[in-house]
């Protein structure tokens, strides 16, 4: 098989995917509004109450609403993964994604390809976030909005795989909101998205414990240090081994020879990939 189909298959997805969230305006909408009423309102009251110490990557002190800008838009890409795995299970309902996975491309490649196109709107909402977000004048080191791409793009990659994983166990579309309120708050809140995580050992050591073991906490930190020009290695290896997982796990999924996919797929999906 020739590398311009599997070009032409790349390209087909993300446009496709891209036409979506044009005609979609309500979900670009949607996702700007939730990280803009926790800079907007919550910031101010957490401001008077939240003493922020001198942590890196940071230099300096820096207010409440500089802090939280990475954690909203982790919270940006992880309402966009889990947005983009119910679409597959809309295509699987509607029976779309049968057309998709008996291509002669191989089945773990399509994923990927639908991943990618995922985590590429993703990005382009970070980084409006990131413009509107200017005006609470946080404002990153030029450099920052560059370096952050490859974080924004690892981490986007890391959330979207876990929500392909998830659509994986989900057989209808009315069952997917109790499954993303029972992964995205709990990932959010038990995070270094609103608070440092030594503020929160000092209320909860357990609390604190579980944080550092969140994978979104080192999406989040991942994400903060690119934008001021620093690296944190640790989020960087957790990011990257979380990403294997989660991506091994939906591709074991969706393949029509085991996994779960294996259990309830159709003759006609069982032939493809």
């Amino acid at each position: 098989m020739t590398a311009p189909i599997w070009g032409r298959c790349l390209r087909a997805i993300v446009v496709r995917e891209g036409l979506r969230f044009v005609h979609q305006r309500e979900r670009f909408f949607a996702a700007l509004v939730r990280p803009l009423v926790w800079l907007g309102i919550f910031a101010v009251g957490f401001r008077a109450v939240l003493g922020l110490s001198i942590i890196p990557p940071y230099e300096t002190y820096i207010l409440y609403e500089e802090y939280v800008v990475p954690g909203l838009i982790g919270m940006i890409q992880l309402f966009n993964g889990m947005q983009s795995s119910l679409s597959m299970v809309y295509d699987r309902e509607m029976g779309s994604m049968k057309t998709l996975l008996v291509s002669p491309l191989p089945r773990w490649y399509l994923l990927v390809c639908k991943l990618l196109a995922g985590v590429l709107v993703s990005v382009v909402q970070a980084y409006v976030f990131l413009a509107v977000a200017w005006f609470w004048d946080v404002r990153p080191p030029p450099l920052g909005y560059v370096a952050a791409l490859p974080a924004l793009l690892l981490g986007g990659l890391m959330l979207g795989a876990l929500g392909l994983l998830l659509s994986s166990f989900i057989k209808q579309l009315e069952n997917f909101a109790g499954v993303m309120n029972f992964v995205i708050f709990p990932m959010f809140f038990a995070s270094s998205a609103l608070y440092p995580i030594w503020r929160i050992r000092e209320g909860s050591p357990v609390l604190a414990w579980v944080a550092e073991l969140n994978p979104f906490t080192h999406a989040v930190e991942l994400i903060r240090f690119a934008l001021y020009l620093d690296v944190n290695a640790t989020a960087v290896l957790v990011v990257a081994g979380c990403l294997a997982l989660f991506l091994g796990g939906a591709i074991l999924a969706y393949d029509p020879g085991r996994g779960f996919w294996a259990r309830r797929a159709g003759p006609a999906e069982q032939g493809g990939g």
